[in-house]
C-alpha cells in the first residue's frame, strides 16, 4: 500500500514540476465554502469571482442565467443560496458535463444548456445574468501554469480583451426584464472600457476586490415601461 502512494506521490510531484496546478492534479477546488471538482476542461473559480456572487445575492432575483458557466461554481453557489430558478449556458460541452456534475453532487436544482453565451434563451424573462466572461488580453503574458493548462476559451477575449463583452451586453439586455440587472467580472484594466458600453444602462457600478482592484461591475436595464 505505501508503494502505491509513493508511486502516486511521485506522479503528482512531476506533474506540479512541470507547472500543472494543484486543483487539476487534486480534481478539486473551494468555491464559496463548497468543493468543486475541476478538471482542464473548465477554469479554476477564484476567490475573486465570489465578489459576484456577493452582488449577485444582493439584487434577490428569481430568475438567474449565468452565462458561460464553466465549471457551475457561479450557477451552483447561486441556486443553492437563493432558491431561485437557474439557467446555465456554455458553449463547451466537456465544461457542461464537469458543472452538471458538480450540481448533482451539490443538490443544486440549475438547468444546464449548451449555446455560445445566451443564443439558446428567450427574450425578456431574467431578473439577472451573471458572469465571468474571458478577459486576458490575447497577447498578455500570463502564469505558465494558467497559461499551459487552463482552458484557452475560458481565458482570453480578444486582443484587447473585451470581444465577449461587445457581445454579451447586447444579449443581456435582450434577455433581462426590464429592470434586470447584469453582473459581471472584469479585468483590473477593464472597468472605463466595459462602463462606456453600458451607456444605455442604469445604476452602473464598479466594486473592488479585496486588493483594491476593479473586479465586478454591476448595470440595470433602463425601464421605459411598468414591470409586469
Amino acid at each position: 500500500m505505501r508503494e502505491v502512494w509513493w508511486i502516486h506521490y511521485g506522479r503528482y510531484l512531476h506533474e506540479r514540476l512541470k507547472g500543472k496546478p494543484t486543483q487539476y492534479i487534486t480534481g478539486r477546488q473551494e468555491f464559496y465554502g463548497r468543493e468543486f471538482r475541476v478538471t482542464p476542461d473548465v477554469l479554476i473559480p477564484r476567490p475573486e469571482t465570489e465578489h459576484v456572487i456577493e452582488a449577485a445575492l444582493e439584487r434577490k432575483a428569481r430568475r438567474i442565467v449565468d452565462i458561460g458557466t464553466g465549471s457551475g461554481a457561479i450557477a451552483v453557489t447561486l441556486a443553492l443560496e437563493t432558491g431561485a430558478r437557474v439557467v446555465a449556458t456554455d458553449v463547451s460541452l466537456a465544461a457542461l458535463r464537469i458543472a452538471a456534475a458538480n450540481g448533482r453532487a451539490l443538490g443544486a436544482s440549475v438547468d444546464w444548456i449548451a449555446c455560445d453565451l445566451a443564443s439558446a434563451l428567450p427574450s425578456g424573462v431574467f431578473d439577472l445574468v451573471a458572469c465571468n466572461p474571458p478577459y486576458v488580453p490575447s497577447q498578455a503574458a500570463i502564469q505558465r501554469e494558467v497559461r499551459d493548462h487552463e482552458p484557452a476559451v475560458a481565458l482570453y477575449g480578444g486582443d484587447d480583451g473585451l470581444a465577449i463583452y461587445r457581445r454579451l451586453i447586447p444579449e443581456a439586455e435582450r434577455i433581462l426584464q426590464l429592470g434586470g440587472w447584469l453582473v459581471m467580472e472584469i479585468g483590473y484594466a477593464l472597468a472605463d472600457p466595459v462602463s462606456a458600453m453600458l451607456g444605455a444602462w442604469t445604476d452602473v457600478e464598479i466594486r473592488a476586490d479585496l486588493a483594491g482592484l476593479p473586479r465586478v461591475i454591476l448595470a440595470r436595464t433602463r425601464i421605459t415601461q411598468p414591470r409586469p
